[in-house]
């Protein structure tokens, strides 16, 4: 099956053929480093880390771009706020946002321009911009004339009348158009020294679009194979950057747009208050998160969606996560106590098929490799991780349904245990593309394991009670557990519990 992309341009999937055969150039819009990330901020880098993962298994040689801007409006406020530097506000933002990444296993990213390191390139493109008339100067300022380009508005699909400014952009009362974006800023005077860089048009900084289409044609070249980031970037960020792009370079500037949906958060049990919406999003942000949770159980839950829709977070349903994820770490700690450290690799089944024996081992070795197919076909279907994950999750209950039948825990036959071996070997190959289970979980990192395990067994015994109508034990169950600090909620799908 031919890997198939979503292309936000085209509004279609479209068969993906890259620019330069075997090789991919990818750029993904990364962070504005004036405050630390927050969860939102993690769905895009994990998946278009896993979106390289599965390039790279496919055999494409792929080069991934994150940006980190570095100068810009927001940043010049908050540095003031804290009464502190800009660009030590930068490099502290910075520091936490790839501790961050680390934690989230991001490992792909290859390069990290920032955009103060390109002014002399955006310098460059707005002169050549000026001079095919698609930019102006107003007062020190540059605007790119959305006229200049015939098709402006070809990504969002909204007519140029249609437009807003992007509310990063100068109020520009001289502009041409209202709907023309700055690609430099005058510098203002009171703002400090260290965000004004010189240039023809007197001192400034650059517009927040321009810097992504310099660091992007730099590193990849002037056309290259995959844009990504958030949906919110469609426009006007997106949208802009294409347009100066082309028009300064006169050739397609990337060919296969790619956008992940974005995070909602559960606020219903929040109060309007001020200080109870900032506390729950202090409780949001990255470095805070990944005290509490594992940073493979917030990738896990990233990747349990497909990438364009939108993720809905609560601690509800990363509680839900943490169970699947439970049982991935259970079937391994299994495994190793039957044949060995599941972490330490070995024999693939493709290499012990021939040695499957007995119908069931046969039956047991094409269900595995069966699994492993509509693995990949969910990956060729523009990354569906989520059906991925699902996938996997089968293979599980495949893989436990094959140790009980022959036994294994009981003695069992040693060919049955290498298959076995052999299959949980594959399962963590394709999670790998995933960038999960790669390492053994640390133990620091699953302290409330055991309890999960207990109220699973309290879960079973109530449902099990509710069965058999013994209502006055499910309910004693039930209250007992509310009265401990535990909420249980019955839903379609199975029970979940929660803490308070």
């Amino acid at each position: 099956m031919s890997l198939k992309v979503f292309n936000t341009l085209t509004q279609k999937k479209e068969i993906f053929e890259p620019v330069t055969p075997g090789k991919v150039g990818m750029y993904v819009c990364g962070p504005t480093v004036y405050k630390p990330s927050h969860i939102g901020h993690a769905v895009g880098p994990v998946i278009f880390d896993t979106i390289k993962r599965y390039l790279q298994y496919k055999d494409y040689q792929v080069t991934w771009v994150v940006n980190i801007t570095d100068v810009e409006d927001k940043l010049i406020a908050e540095a003031k706020a804290q009464g502190c530097g800009v660009k030590d506000l930068a490099e502290r933002i910075t520091v936490n946002y790839l501790e961050a990444m680390k934690e989230l296993n991001v490992t792909g990213i290859d390069h990290l321009p920032k955009a103060s390191e390109y002014i002399d390139g955006i310098i460059r493109m707005c002169e050549r911009l000026i001079e095919k008339n698609a930019a102006y100067v107003v007062n020190g300022d540059v605007y790119f004339d959305i006229t200049a380009d015939a098709d402006y508005g070809k990504l969002s699909h909204r007519k140029a009348e249609d437009q807003q400014s992007g509310t990063r952009d100068l109020a520009g009362e001289e502009k041409r158009n209202p709907n023309d974006f700055a690609l430099w800023k005058a510098a203002k005077p009171e703002e400090p020294d260290e965000v004004k860089f010189d240039s023809p048009w007197g001192p400034g900084r650059p517009g927040w679009h321009i810097e992504c289409s310099v660091m992007s044609c730099a590193l990849l070249g002037e056309t290259f194979d995959i844009h990504g980031g958030g949906m919110d970037l469609i426009f006007p960020h997106h949208e802009n950057e294409i347009a100066q792009s082309e028009t300064c370079h006169d050739k397609t500037f990337a060919k296969y747009w790619l956008h992940n949906g974005l995070t909602r958060f559960n606020t219903k049990k929040i109060s309007k208050s001020d200080a109870e919406m900032a506390k729950r999003m202090n409780e949001l942000v990255l470095g805070n998160l990944l005290k509490k949770y594992p940073g493979e159980l917030l990738r896990f839950f990233i990747l349990s969606t497909q990438y364009r829709r939108p993720i809905e977070f609560s601690d509800e349903e990363l509680a839900a996560k943490s169970k699947g994820l439970d049982a991935f770490y259970r079937l391994f700690e299994r495994m190793e106590r039957l044949a060995g450290d599941p972490y330490a690799g070995g024999p693939t089944l493709d290499e012990l098929h021939a040695t499957a024996d007995t119908d069931p081992e046969k039956a047991f070795v094409r269900e595995v490799l069966d699994l492993r197919v509509r693995f990949l076909e969910d990956m060729d279907d523009d990354f569906n991780t989520g059906g991925a994950t699902g996938t996997l999750f089968e293979m599980v209950t495949a893989i436990n349904r094959f140790m009980d039948t022959q036994n294994l825990e009981s003695g069992g036959d040693d060919r049955a245990k290498q298959l076995a071996a052999a299959a949980v070997q594959t399962l963590r190959d394709l999670a790998r593309i995933l960038g999960l289970f790669e390492y053994r979980p640390r133990r620091e990192e699953t302290p409330d394991r055991l309890a999960h395990e207990l109220m699973d067994i309290m879960i079973r015994v109530r449902a099990e009670a509710r069965k058999s109508k013994q209502y006055a034990l499910s309910d004693m169950i039930r209250d007992q557990l509310a009265a401990a600090g535990v909420t249980l909620e019955d839903r379609p799908d199975g029970t979940i519990w929660r803490r308070g």
